[in-house]
């Protein structure tokens, strides 16, 4: 099914070395072509393994095999949103909602993966890009979300927001958060937001702690542009992406947000029921 599979692991974890070289002998046994990228290699021996950049190992594979957290793949994420290539998560993480195969169960899963037995499902990412004196000053893109919020002080920050240009409110808050749905059991879910199906072609607003209670998380089409002006911030406010880069915000900044339009595709093993995983890992139950 794949012509090389990418390796790409977490740092500074005691578990990943054994599943990186577990997972290496897998595939050597099997005979399929792999890379790693550079922090990968990091935890095996020096035998001559095909080593490259994140860049070059994502534009080189049709397959890239993440292993760490959620937090790993987001980061791979990025690398990979303009490039067609699927993405596979092993969870060493404590939660884990996209890198759904377990350690554990990981050699079993596998082998129906490169058998031809798995589900493929499309996710969406936001594009953010913050406006300044009528000037682009800086882009990201994000999977979870994008979030808004105060730095450094205990003041609250006030924000102006908009949906393809209609005014929706003005919140004094500690922040917003901007959710897709793979985002809305982050974060979001965290600050009191809905839980959204993966499939569902929506965003997700939800204030951080506003000062006024009747403002209340809100979905909107994702296709549409969120805008959020900075309109009221006395000392610091900050611009953050999947909880992983940063950016500071002065007053009077537009951050402007649309759908990207090309997003990444996760492949989960032969079964995978999304929620099924929310009764496993928010602790709703047993099935009926």
């Amino acid at each position: 099914m794949f012509n090389k599979v990418g390796l790409i692991a977490k740092k500074d974890d005691e578990r990943v070395e054994e599943t990186v070289q577990s997972l290496i002998r897998y595939l050597v046994e099997r005979r399929l072509p792999f890379v790693l990228d550079s922090e990968c290699a990091t935890v095996v021996p020096d035998g001559g393994l095909d080593v490259r950049s994140r860049e070059s190992l994502c534009a080189s594979c049709d397959l890239i095999i993440v292993i760490g957290g959620d937090g790993t793949l987001l980061n791979t994420a990025h690398t990979l949103s303009s490039k067609d290539v699927r993405m596979l998560g092993i969870n060493l993480g404590r939660l884990g909602f996209l890198t759904d195969i377990s350690r554990h169960e990981m050699t079993q899963q596998l082998d129906e993966v490169f058998a031809g037995r798995f589900q493929e499902e499309e996710r969406f990412l936001l594009h953010v890009a913050v406006v300044r004196d009528a000037r682009q000053v800086a882009s990201n893109d994000s999977l979870n979300d994008v979030v808004v919020h105060r730095w450094r002080t205990a003041r609250l920050i006030t924000l102006d927001t908009y949906v393809d240009g209609s005014f929706v409110n003005t919140q004094r808050s500690d922040g917003l958060i901007v959710s897709t749905p793979t985002g809305s059991t982050a974060y979001a879910l965290s600050g009191g937001g809905p839980i959204l199906h993966p499939a569902l072609d929506a965003i997700v607003l939800v204030p951080i702690c506003p000062h006024t209670l009747s403002n209340r998380p809100i979905v909107v089409d994702a296709d549409g542009q969120v805008e959020i002006v900075i309109s009221g911030a006395r000392d610091s406010a900050q611009l953050t992406c999947d909880g992983q880069t940063t950016l500071e915000l002065t007053m009077n900044d537009r951050i402007v947000l649309r759908k990207k339009e090309v997003g990444i595709t996760l492949i989960h093993p032969t079964g995978y029921d999304y929620y099924a995983t929310l009764r496993t890992k928010l602790h709703w139950g047993k099935e009926l």
